[in-house]
């Protein structure tokens, strides 16, 4: 039987950031700005057990034939997508973090190989996106659900994995603890803040990177249905806010996107434009996830 979940949490201290010192980013740099890319495999047909949020994009609900049309539509991510995005980034001199599933990494490897012979960063991002971890997996389930993805990633990348991106944001009340449990430097999951922040994680350390829910291409576009124009203007009037703010104590900004939605032909130059906006500002440090991460422990240390 498993364990209550609880109703409250001690994962990160509630100081608020007027009450921080001051953070300081390289170079003087008031925003440091970073992309994730998420790289998902969209099963055709998900295991029994295996937990689907209503809300999943891409999809109407299971039906009683196979859902080849959003399959498909899914699948156009890892089979286009991902390299108009990549080259879009390449052309203007920026890498990316690419968040990969286990499934992924497993079927499909060349794209690991491809991110890693850019010096793409490269994170992991549970088993896949049809597979969410939640509070309905027991303790031991979920802690072979992040061996494997792990296991897989690594393999697949010669490397271990520094940071952790769940699956739609998922993750169970122990989550937090089993990723340090097992070496990961930071993870995404947390959309709380401006500023990394170190969490609480059973002794060991683990720096949280809020990524900005709101511009994530998925909620922005197909959950709130807003335009590419307006999304584009969301998104640089962010980089500018946080850039005045940033006069005082530096800020990040995380955008996440995804390869079957921002990598559509009609949506790639919007997002193109907002990446000739952040390198118009000199004020900008654009970074990996896993640089912002370190250079956030450097600076804390200090």
């Amino acid at each position: 039987m498993m364990s209550p979940e609880p109703t409250e949490h001690d994962y990160y201290s509630p100081n608020p950031i007027v009450a921080r010192e001051p953070l300081r980013w390289p170079n003087g740099a008031r925003l440091a700005f970073s992309v994730v890319v998420s790289v998902e495999f969209y099963e055709l047909q998900p295991s029994a057990d295996a937990f689907m949020p209503p809300n999943l994009p891409g999809g109407f609900g299971r039906g009683p034939y196979p859902d080849l049309r959003n399959y498909t539509h899914r699948d156009y991510g890892p089979r286009v997508g991902l390299f108009r995005l990549m080259d879009v980034l390449e052309a203007r001199r920026i890498k990316g973090t690419a968040a990969i599933d286990a499934r992924t990494a497993i079927e499909r490897p060349v794209i690991v190989a491809h991110c890693r012979d850019r010096g793409w960063e490269i994170a992991a991002h549970g088993r896949a996106v049809t597979d969410v971890i939640s509070s309905r997996l027991g303790e031991a389930d979920e802690r072979d659900y992040i061996r494997m993805s792990l296991a897989a990633l690594s393999q697949a990348a010669g490397t271990p994995p520094r940071g952790w991106h769940g699956p739609e944001y998922g993750e169970s009340h122990r989550t937090v603890r089993l990723l340090a449990e097992n070496g990961l430097d930071y993870v995404l999951d947390w959309p709380n803040d401006e500023q990394p922040y170190m969490m609480r994680a059973g002794g060991r350390r683990l720096v949280a990177l809020p990524m900005s829910v709101d511009l994530d291409d998925v909620v922005a576009h197909w959950q709130r249905k807003l335009s590419m124009p307006r999304w584009r203007k969301a998104v640089i009037d962010a980089v500018d806010r946080l850039r005045a703010d940033g006069e005082t104590t530096a800020r990040h900004l995380i955008l996440n996107v995804h390869p079957w939605l921002m990598g559509q032909a009609f949506r790639s130059t919007y997002f193109a434009e907002v990446l000739d906006h952040v390198l118009d500002c000199k004020d900008v440090w654009i970074a990996t996830a896993g640089e912002i991460a370190s250079a956030y422990v450097e600076a804390a240390a200090a």
